[in-house]
């Protein structure tokens, strides 16, 4: 059994994108810093039959990262399936002439240095077994900055860089990186934006592996 490792546990659309690949037959390393937040979403996808197991760490913090995804491949099987799905803090989204140079010391490590570790820490197992996905969610400001939100705008297309970049460096080794842009709120009566139909789309982009940026509806004029 390989394992889903999900960053940025929540109830919304983390806990729907663990059922769907738990469902597929994944164990589910979920990854969050609250361990009671932990263990109240393992209680629930365990009610559903899946291998399911909790690691708290911050992204903030690489150590804790790397020994948090280190534990869930040797606890529950290599990853093949890593989600990096954080929430920003609201407090990266101030206005761009609001922004100072050290206000971007944190959305940067969050949005860039985060996902560097993660990758770094399962690629070698992705290598090991011949394949692997590396999933990659943001907002619309990825793709089109907001000045009202600097921080995230701005680091978000430093996390957009790098994770295009990967896409054409591991193509080749059978490792498919890919982006899912989800332009507005995340909400469960969303046609295109609902966790459900969200938790789809990346099981698709996993299993289709088409491409690098994928939009769950288009960027509003």
């Amino acid at each position: 059994m390989t394992t889903f490792a999900l960053i940025g546990a929540g109830t919304g659309l983390g806990l729907a994108t663990a059922r769907r690949f738990g469902a597929a037959g994944h164990a589910v390393a979920l990854i969050a810093r609250s361990a009671q937040h932990l263990d109240d979403l393992t209680a629930e996808l365990a009610r559903d039959d899946i291998e399911v197991r909790g690691f708290a760490a911050d992204v903030l913090d690489i150590e804790s990262l790397t020994a948090a995804l280190h534990a869930a491949g040797v606890s529950l099987g290599p990853v093949e399936i890593l989600q990096y799905s954080p929430a920003p803090r609201a407090d990266f989204m101030k206005p761009v002439l609001d922004t100072g140079a050290d206000d971007l010391d944190d959305p940067l490590a969050f949005s860039v240095k985060g996902p560097v570790t993660a990758v770094n820490a399962v690629l070698p197992g992705m290598r090991d077994l011949g394949r692997g996905t590396v999933l990659f969610v943001n907002g619309g400001s990825a793709v089109r900055p907001h000045p009202d939100r600097a921080g995230t705008s701005i680091a978000f297309a430093g996390e957009s860089a790098y994770a295009r970049m990967l896409h054409d460096a591991l193509a080749p080794e059978n490792i498919h990186v890919a982006q899912l842009i989800v332009p507005g709120a995340i909400r469960p009566d969303a046609e295109h934006s609902s966790p459900e139909v969200l938790a789809e789309c990346l099981y698709g982009i996993h299993t289709e592996r088409d491409g690098f940026r994928h939009y769950a509806e288009p960027l509003p004029d």
